[in-house]
């Protein structure tokens, strides 16, 4: 699938409710892998919209139901700590980064022998986050902040 396919599809959580749409998908250019997925909740016409950073492997594709299933309740995605459009976190930052995939149940995707929910992941324990690349450098609260790594596409 292009990543753009998935912008604006419906994610459930896993008591049954709409939680949100996808927004963007987020790339570790250094590890070539899903940093994490933009999840938009709680707003009406994208205005007073929460945006949540979600571990790419707390998302399932329900192909029935034409949407994706989060890993996690309605109530417990409605209290996830979040961000707005004009202060994008930075993947880069691991500490940040370890915090997100804790509140979501999951493994980062940059540790030893971390599986996703399709069965893939690294192995060897070669990959170090991107922040010991030196890829960190945009401040916090920067608007450029999506490019985490310092590409612009």
């Amino acid at each position: 699938m292009a990543a753009a396919t998935l912008d604006g599809d419906r994610v459930m959580s896993s008591d049954g409710h709409d939680v949100g749409k996808l927004k963007d998908i987020m790339l570790d250019i250094r590890s070539g892998r899903v940093a994490y997925a933009v999840l938009s909740t709680g707003g009406f016409l994208g205005i007073g919209d929460k945006l949540l950073a979600i571990p790419w492997s707390a998302l399932t594709l329900d192909t029935d139901q034409k949407c994706f299933v989060l890993s996690l309740t309605a109530e417990r995605v409605k209290n996830a700590p979040g961000f707005d459009k004009g202060h994008w976190p930075s993947m880069a930052d691991a500490t940040w980064a370890t915090s997100i995939h804790q509140y979501y149940g999951r493994e980062p995707y940059w540790s030893t022998g971390a599986e996703t929910s399709t069965g893939t992941g690294h192995r060897g324990g070669s990959y170090r986050p991107s922040s010991e690349y030196g890829v960190g450098d945009v401040p916090s609260g920067s608007s450029d902040a999506p490019e985490a790594g310092g590409v612009k596409l």
